[in-house]
């Protein structure tokens, strides 16, 4: 009996130390709302899963929590049941301690103010010029509209050599960006998002410059993993294309 005792012991005991406790904790406020679910969700496989949730049912503040290795992107995911037209979805860079999000249920995404770590206040400054980025290219388009409704193509070459320069200089800003933050997770994370099929060179120009720890991180050994397949892919490629000169 006593032996089956402490088996029992020993089996509860290392069930508790599986259980890791949580480490990041997610408080909310989305204005607005009186019903609806709360998921905060991250990816694991390229698969999205809900880590935690809350019913909302008239207090529109919650809280949940979740355990995570190293700072990733994690996701604040809105089920409404008011009728709405759509649900919403907001990212933000989650760090071990507190995230504060106030939001409305208006303009869930774009009104959103999260208070987070270094990682979220970085990915918001580069979101910030990647706007102004975006902007210029809805000016291209325009431009690009008329220049083919007037059947100009002196016009249409000159946007199409100013949409390049305007991608050549959105890449070398993430380059300079993720370098300038070697120190953070956002610097693989948005070599990963942002210009993963940039050249090779400036993808391991970034990975080479990273801090041991970041390196380490979850976003680091996905930018390890991914040169690694993109060397493999190009020396296949290299190989086929001599293989077809020489026939």
């Amino acid at each position: 009996m006593k032996k089956i005792s402490l088996l029992l012991l020993v089996i509860i005991s290392l069930a508790a130390c599986s259980e890791k406790e949580s480490n990041l904790t997610v408080n909310g406020n989305i204005k607005g709302l009186k019903k609806g679910t709360v998921y905060l969700q991250k990816i694991e496989d390229t698969l999205v899963v809900n880590v935690d949730s809350v019913k909302v049912d008239g207090n529109s503040q919650f809280t949940m929590q979740a355990y995570i290795e190293s700072p990733q992107i994690m996701y604040l995911y809105l089920q409404k049941v008011d009728n709405s037209e759509y649900d919403d979805r907001l990212n933000f860079f989650a760090e071990k301690g507190e995230v504060n999000i106030t939001t409305n249920l208006k303009n869930f995404e774009s009104e959103a103010k999260i208070t987070a770590a270094k990682n979220q206040e970085r990915l918001e400054e580069y979101r910030k010029m990647m706007d102004r980025f975006n902007d210029s290219n809805l000016e291209l388009i325009k431009e690009n509209f008329k220049a083919q409704k007037a059947e100009d193509e002196d016009k249409l070459m000159e946007i199409n050599k100013r949409y390049d320069n305007l991608l050549k200089r959105k890449y070398l800003y993430t380059v300079n960006f993720a370098i300038n933050n070697k120190d953070l997770e956002i610097a693989p994370y948005l070599a990963l998002s942002e210009i993963f099929d940039a050249n090779i060179k400036y993808l391991d120009t970034i990975y080479t410059s990273l801090d041991k720890g970041v390196k380490k991180s979850k976003y680091g050994k996905q930018l390890k993993d991914f040169l690694k397949e993109r060397r493999e892919q190009e020396k296949k490629l290299s190989a086929q294309m001599e293989d077809e000169e020489q026939q």
